[in-house]
C-alpha cells in the first residue's frame, strides 16, 4: 500500500506553524495537565486541500484545530485515547457548538488491544413523550422545521454521562484534568472560525433565542465576525463544576433545572422534566458492538439505535455479490458502472433501514438477530434485484423470511454532527461520533442557571424519530416516539481490523446526517478496496442515495459519467455534500491521518 507524501508544502508548513505557536497560561493547581493555548488558525471555508499526516507514536483527528490540539496535549501528558476524546469533545462544545456538545449525545467505540467496547450516549425521549409527540391538535404531523425549532425536539443529553463511564474503564488521567483545555479556552477566549461565522450568518431562528442572541450576535444583530475573541464564562463555570464534582454537577443540579426551564418556556414547549435528566445517568452505557466481515477485513460499528453500521455492511455486502465491473476505479475516480451498483445497493439498504431500524430496547430485530440484515444469503437475495437499469425506488426485504408488521418511515432531513478518531501511544483506538443533530440543534441555548454569558446548545435529536407514529395503513413505525426511547441515528463510528490477524487497521467516521453512511463507506472502500491512503480516500468526491435520486457532489464529477448514470435510468442531482471525515490508518511505521478538506479539521501526533 502506498502512502506518498504530498507536495503541498505550503499547506503543511502553514498547519505545522500555526499549531506549534503557543502562548503561556497558568494551569489550575489541582491538575497534572499543563495546558497551553495554541494560536488558532483562521482557516478558509469551502474546500481547502489537506496534506495528510504521518506520525509514529500516536495521532489525533478532530474537526477543529483547537480540539485536535487539546487531544494532542492530553496524550502528551500521558493520557489514553478515551482521555483525549473527552478533552476534544469539551473543546468542540466551545469552538464547534453548531455540531456537538454537552447538550447532545454520542456513540464511542474503543479498542483496548483485546476487544472493542461500545458506549451508547444517545439522547432519550422524556418519560412523558408518546407516539403523538409531534402531532398537532388535529392529529396532523407538525411541519418538520417547526418541530426542530422547538422544546419538543430536545432529548435528554447523554454525552457527559457516557463519557464518564468510558473514562471509568479506560481513563488514565484524572477526570478533572481532561476539562482543563476547554475551561481555559472558554475563559481566555477563542477566535470565531470562518465556518462558525458563516453558519451564524445564515441562521435566523438562533437569533430568536435570548441567550444566543446576546452571545453569538452583536448589538446590531450581526454574527460575531471571523477572528472575534469569544469568551464563554457560563460554559467555563459549568465545565469546572463537572470537572470537580463529577457528572452530578450536570444531571442533578441547577443545570438540569435550567435545561428544563428553557425547554418548557419555549413558544413550542417540550415535556421534559428535571426527573428525566436526573434519571439518565442511572443506566449502563456499554453495549455490544456489531462486528462483521467484508472481504479480508472485519468492520466494527454500532448497533441500533444507529442505522449506520448495518446500512454500510449491507451496501458493501450486496456489492460483493454482484459481478465485479471490469474497471471500478480509474484516474482517481470511481466509474459509472461502480456507482450504478453502489446506488442500487444503497437503495436496498435504505429501504430496510426505513422499516426495521429503531432503538433495540424497544424494537425487535428481524428473526431476533440484527445480523440477519447482514446475512450473506440475504444480501445475495437483495443483490439479485440489481440489474443494468435503475430500479427506481426499492422495497424493504424479508431477512430470513421475517414478516414484520411495520410501517416504512418516509425520509426526514438529518444534519449536524462531528467525528473524532484517536490512537494513543499504547495502540488504543477511539472512533467517536457526537451530535446535537441539526446545525445549532433546537436553536435553544442554556446557561446552566449560572446567569453568565454563553452556555451550551440543546439538541433537537427527537426529530430523528418518525414524526408520524404510523404509516397510511396504520402500521406502527419502528422509529416512532416512545417514552425513554432513543431515536434512530445515522452516526457510523467505525473501526477496521484485519480478519486474519485481528490487528487494527483504521478508525474512521464522519458527520453529515443520513449521508454519514455514504461518507464512511466511501472512506472504507477508498482505503481498503482501492488502496488509497486515508487522506486520498477522504478527498474522493462524495456521492449518496437515500432510496430515491442519486446525489453527486457538485463540480466533482465529469459530464460523461453523469450522462452514463442517467442513461441507466438514474435521476441524478448535484449539490454540496459537506462531509467531515476524520480517519487514522495504521501503517508500517506508525499512522497516517486524514482530515476532510471540506471542513476545518486537522490531525496531530508524534
Amino acid at each position: 500500500m502506498q502512502y506518498p507524501f504530498r507536495t503541498v508544502s505550503v499547506v503543511l508548513t502553514f498547519l505545522v506553524f500555526i499549531l506549534s505557536l503557543f502562548i503561556g497560561c497558568e494551569s489550575a493547581e489541582e491538575t497534572r495537565v499543563s495546558y497551553s493555548i495554541p494560536e488558532q488558525p483562521e482557516m478558509s471555508t469551502g474546500y481547502t486541500e489537506k496534506p495528510g499526516w504521518v506520525t509514529n507514536e500516536f495521532a489525533v483527528a478532530a474537526a477543529n484545530p483547537l480540539a485536535t490540539d487539546a487531544g494532542y496535549q492530553i496524550i502528551q501528558a500521558g493520557g489514553s485515547a478515551v482521555d483525549a476524546a473527552i478533552a476534544v469533545q469539551m473543546v468542540l462544545t466551545l469552538v464547534e457548538p453548531q455540531s456537538s456538545g454537552i447538550g447532545g449525545g454520542a456513540f464511542l467505540l474503543n479498542w483496548d488491544g483485546e476487544q472493542v467496547y461500545a458506549y451508547n450516549g444517545r439522547e432519550t425521549a422524556p418519560a412523558a413523550a408518546d407516539e403523538n409527540h409531534f402531532l398537532d391538535e388535529n392529529g396532523e404531523t407538525m411541519p418538520f422545521r417547526d418541530a426542530v425549532r422547538s422544546g419538543k425536539s430536545v432529548g435528554v443529553p447523554g454525552t457527559l454521562a457516557m463519557l464518564k463511564q468510558a473514562h471509568d474503564r479506560h481513563g488514565v488521567l484524572p477526570w478533572q484534568d481532561l476539562f482543563e483545555p476547554a475551561i481555559t479556552l472558554a475563559e481566555n477566549g477563542f477566535k470565531v472560525s470562518p465556518r462558525l461565522n458563516q453558519l451564524l450568518v445564515g441562521e435566523d431562528a438562533f437569533r430568536n433565542d435570548d441567550i444566543a442572541a446576546q452571545f453569538y450576535y452583536d448589538e446590531n444583530n450581526e454574527a460575531r465576525s471571523v477572528g472575534f475573541e469569544l469568551k464563554n464564562p457560563a460554559l467555563a463555570e459549568i465545565l469546572r463544576r463537572v470537572a470537580n464534582e463529577g457528572i452530578d454537577a450536570f444531571y442533578q443540579s441547577e443545570v438540569a433545572e435550567n435545561i428544563v426551564e428553557r425547554i418548557q418556556s419555549h413558544e413550542r414547549p417540550g415535556n421534559m422534566t428535571v426527573e428525566d435528566i436526573n434519571n439518565y445517568p442511572v443506566q449502563d452505557f456499554e453495549t455490544r458492538a456489531l462486528c462483521n466481515d467484508w472481504k479480508n477485513y472485519q468492520i466494527c460499528g454500532f448497533p441500533p439505535p444507529s442505522s449506520g453500521h448495518i446500512a454500510i455492511m449491507q451496501m458493501l455486502g450486496i456489492m460483493e455479490h454482484l459481478d465485479e465491473t471490469e474497471i471500478d476505479f480509474e484516474d482517481g475516480l470511481m466509474t459509472a458502472d461502480w456507482l450504478h451498483n453502489y446506488f442500487e445497493a444503497a437503495k436496498l439498504a435504505f429501504a430496510d433501514r426505513a422499516k426495521y431500524i429503531g432503538d433495540w430496547d424497544f424494537v425487535d430485530a428481524p428473526t431476533g438477530d440484527w445480523n440477519s440484515l447482514m446475512d450473506p444469503a440475504y444480501l445475495a437475495e437483495r443483490a439479485a434485484l440489481i440489474g443494468e437499469q435503475s430500479m427506481g425506488i426499492a422495497e424493504p426485504g424479508n431477512p430470513r423470511g421475517a414478516q414484520a408488521m411495520l410501517g416504512v418511515q418516509p425520509y426526514q432531513p438529518e444534519s449536524g454532527t462531528t467525528h473524532i478518531s484517536i490512537v494513543d501511544r499504547e495502540g488504543n483506538a477511539v472512533s467517536m461520533t457526537a451530535t446535537i443533530e441539526s446545525g445549532f440543534g433546537s436553536r435553544i441555548m442554556s446557561d446552566g442557571g449560572t446567569g453568565l454569558p454563553g452556555g451550551f446548545i440543546l439538541n433537537n435529536e427527537l426529530t430523528d424519530f418518525s414524526l408520524s407514529p404510523v404509516d397510511e395503513d396504520g402500521n406502527p413505525m419502528a422509529n416512532r416516539v416512545e417514552p425513554n426511547k432513543r431515536p434512530r441515528s445515522s452516526m457510523s463510528p467505525s473501526l477496521v481490523f484485519d480478519r486474519e490477524s485481528g490487528d487494527i487497521l483504521a478508525s474512521v467516521g464522519s458527520p453529515g446526517g443520513a449521508a454519514i453512511i455514504h461518507y464512511t463507506a466511501k472512506a472504507i472502500v477508498g482505503m481498503y478496496d482501492w488502496n488509497l491512503n486515508a487522506q486520498d480516500a477522504i478527498n474522493l468526491p462524495n456521492f449518496a442515495n437515500f432510496n430515491g435520486a442519486s446525489v453527486l457532489e457538485e463540480e466533482r464529477f465529469p459530464a460523461d459519467l453523469i450522462e452514463a448514470l442517467r442513461a441507466r435510468g438514474h435521476e441524478v442531482t448535484e449539490r454540496a455534500l459537506t462531509s467531515g471525515l476524520q480517519a487514522i490508518q495504521v501503517i508500517e511505521d506508525g499512522y497516517y491521518g486524514g482530515a476532510d478538506p471540506r471542513r476545518e479539521g486537522v490531525v496531530m501526533g508524534q
